[in-house]
């Protein structure tokens, strides 16, 4: 039986103690500031640290694939972050969105790639889940591969409400490939998606075409 994440673990949340937590910042994201204890593997327990934490929610994210057409959906959108870091902050991404209360990740990977590549979402491949900068944020991704008819695909598409303003772009699998491995793409989630989509590349084309 293939060992989960628990079996490789020492500890867990119950090994922390949060002394303190304060929250100095509240907008369109969080800061909250945690005083926090918690135990060392040579034994015994750390003395207090103060770290800041981020707080942005949670997101899923999707590659929508066409596997008929061998065709990925990728998308180009305005990315502050990526400004203030002096790269180029129009960043080629797959498609996500914040998990809102009440919401499972799958429902925001349907509703996501409908809103921003105009396409819908027939069937929804479980890639991965992880935490994207786990040093000071809490934000985690789910990761999906998304069934799409790429026929449907917009040229742009976004909510005006939500200042998203993207540019839709439509290629082949191999481009997508030869973009992944000539470092054009700069986020880390648009590259475990295209990855995994190299990795299962065959298997999941004979998987969703045998269907048809």
């Amino acid at each position: 039986m293939a060992k989960s994440r628990a079996d490789y673990a020492q500890f867990s949340q119950d090994d922390v103690k949060v002394v303190k937590k304060e929250t100095p910042f509240k907008g369109y994201f969080q800061i909250d500031v945690y005083t926090i204890q918690h135990r060392i593997h040579e034994g015994g327990w750390t003395k207090p640290i103060i770290r800041e934490v981020f707080e942005r929610g949670h997101a899923s994210a999707m590659l929508p694939y066409d596997p008929v057409k061998d065709i990925v959906i990728l998308i180009e959108q305005f990315r502050p972050g990526a400004y203030a870091a002096g790269n180029n902050p129009w960043l080629l991404e797959v498609p996500a969105g914040i998990i809102e209360d009440g919401q499972t990740p799958k429902d925001v990977a349907i509703r996501e790639t409908t809103e921003e590549t105009g396409c819908e979402a027939k069937r929804v491949e479980f890639i991965a889940d992880y935490i994207v900068t786990p040093g000071g944020s809490s934000e985690t991704i789910h990761l999906y591969c998304v069934e799409v008819d790429s026929d449907e695909a917009l040229d742009h598409a976004g909510l005006e409400e939500e200042g998203e303003h993207i540019r839709v772009l439509k290629m082949s699998s191999a481009e997508a490939f030869e973009l992944l491995n000539n470092g054009h793409m700069h986020n880390s989630t648009g590259i475990i998606a295209l990855q995994w989509l190299k990795l299962h590349h065959n298997n999941i084309r004979e998987k969703w075409c045998k269907n048809k």
